[in-house]
């Protein structure tokens, strides 16, 4: 188990402390505020962990720069103290598994495939006639990649990924299990009273460091391609529909769903259960709340909320004056029987 001192800690993540003496305390792990203890170091996330801090037992606590709070832990002053904590628990953490380069002998490989060097293809992968495999990836146990399709280099995907026919992945992107990119976009005609299939023969691209949760399906476009561009990282859950083309390092949380042909701009957020309509475009840096309703276009630099999502201030109003409509309900009702008992005392005019 490896120990730091509260000031080797502060070295690593570039911290502040105040008393000299402190710097010497042993540090053995890391863990959350409500379960640290003696010789762990936690950190100071949110303003509702504050009570929490201020009784925990631990001994050393990464927290903001203008933190001034008085705590028994050893405050570390850091920029961001949830970055900070994350590098902490890579030091405290098990070595990483690693997966020898090299084919198992139960893996099936089609003809006139490519392989990288130092590539790892666990048991039961299947990689169809034509696909290229960059070096250091690693294709987990019963993974498929569809015909012709492309993964560039030290890519991971997860068991039981599905790569479709011709789809491309760029370098560094990471899929978890249960994920398929390039299933049939969801694409019907009504004729003579039918659903008629309409083909589906675009593909599924991902850009450069993308990381894809588990669970996820990205539909292949109708023609051309669906687009997930450089840096964006896609939750457990989502599904993403034909021709959809989103943005550089945009987060996209659990459950969400992006209709047909939509367009989203860099570094848009949609959090967890947003449902977004088809053919509308959301600009750079929007946020747009939980289990919203985007029906329309929305400009950049909004934060949108609600179904239909509006700007949140709009919003917050509508549903505070919903809250007051039984009060109004009830003043309305009397009001009426007070209008009602004048009308009937009052003498017929003349």
């Amino acid at each position: 188990m490896p120990q730091f001192t509260v000031q080797e800690l502060a070295a690593l993540v570039g911290g502040q402390f105040v008393s000299e003496a402190d710097g010497k305390k042993a540090i053995v792990g890391a863990a959350a505020v409500a379960d640290a203890g003696e010789g762990h170091v936690t950190f100071f996330g949110s303003a509702k962990y504050l009570t929490q801090l201020k009784t925990s037992h631990a001994t050393a606590a990464l927290v903001p720069l203008d933190f001034s709070e008085s705590i028994s832990a050893v405050a570390i002053r850091v920029e961001n103290p949830s970055l900070a904590f994350a590098r902490l628990l890579e030091k405290f953490a098990p070595e990483p598994i690693r997966f020898a380069p090299g084919v198992h002998p139960t893996a099936v490989i089609g003809r006139e495939v490519v392989i990288g060097e130092n590539v790892s293809i666990q048991p039961y992968v299947v990689i169809e006639d034509g696909a290229r495999i960059g070096g250091n990836c690693v294709l987990g146990a019963h993974t498929y990649i569809g015909h012709e399709a492309s993964l560039g280099a030290d890519c991971q995907l997860a068991p039981r990924v599905t790569v479709g026919a011709r789809c491309v992945l760029g370098s560094r992107v990471i899929v978890h299990s249960g994920t398929v990119l390039g299933s049939d976009g969801f694409g019907f005609e009504f004729n003579a009273g039918r659903h008629i299939k309409i083909p589906q023969t675009g593909i599924v691209q991902i850009d450069d460091d993308v990381e894809i949760g588990a669970n996820v399906t990205i539909d292949r476009a109708r023609f051309g391609r669906t687009w997930v561009q450089e840096g964006t990282k896609i939750d457990n859950l989502v599904q993403i529909a034909h021709n959809v083309v989103i943005g550089r390092h945009c987060l996209i949380v659990s459950q969400a769903g992006i209709s047909g042909s939509t367009r989203l701009g860099n570094y848009v957020t949609l959090a967890g259960q947003v449902g977004v309509v088809g053919h509308i475009e959301i600009g750079d840096e929007t946020i747009v709340a939980a289990q919203s309703g985007v029906s329309k276009s929305v400009g950049s630099k909004q934060v949108v909320f609600g179904y239909p999502a509006m700007p949140l201030r709009e919003s917050k109003e509508q549903l505070a004056r919903i809250g007051r409509l039984p009060k109004l309900y009830e003043r309305v009702k009397k009001l009426e029987e007070i209008v009602a008992t004048r009308s009937r005392s009052s003498p017929p005019v003349s």
